[in-house]
């Protein structure tokens, strides 16, 4: 019988704002959180993640690498930001050239267990719970479903 490696969960290297409140356990590193935030309990933030200001991410969600949220956002229970589009027929693995970047805008709230894809999103979202995001928001308003579309 073996013994497994253990890792741990931790912050390191993360970039904090003035008056940030974490609840523990998350998993954040190499990242940005803006002025005023809340991470909840079982959040992982990877590396090269910038948050802005006066954001809340409940628990439970995971903002990968290559993602940038604006100020004012609400990132709900469960929401996923993906960066691999599996391009190849597999994940990408250590290959971050094959990696793409989502930008949410700011004034955005991202529903429960919503999925989002390498996207760009404009200020004045509201992602509807369990919405897959897979193309560029341009224009404000309340989007659902999978994909997510416009319903007002």
């Amino acid at each position: 019988m073996h013994n497994p490696e253990l890792l741990s969960i931790a912050i390191r290297n993360v970039t904090f704002g003035e008056h940030v409140k974490v609840v523990e356990p998350v998993n954040l590193y190499g990242c940005t959180i803006g002025d005023h935030c809340f991470i909840g309990p079982f959040v992982e933030i990877q590396k090269d993640v910038s948050i802005g200001h006066h954001t809340k991410v409940q628990s439970h969600a995971f903002i990968c690498e290559l993602v940038t949220i604006g100020d004012h956002c609400f990132i709900s229970h469960g929401a996923m930001f993906i960066n691999d589009l599996f391009e190849s027929g597999g994940p990408a693995g250590g290959d971050k050239t094959k990696w793409r970047s989502t930008q949410i805008g700011n004034h955005v709230s991202i529903g429960t267990h919503a999925t989002i894809l390498p996207v760009s999103i404009c200020d004045h979202v509201v992602v509807g719970a369990g919405a897959v995001v897979t193309k560029d928001i341009t224009e404000p308003g309340v989007y659902v479903g999978n994909p997510a579309k416009k319903i007002r």
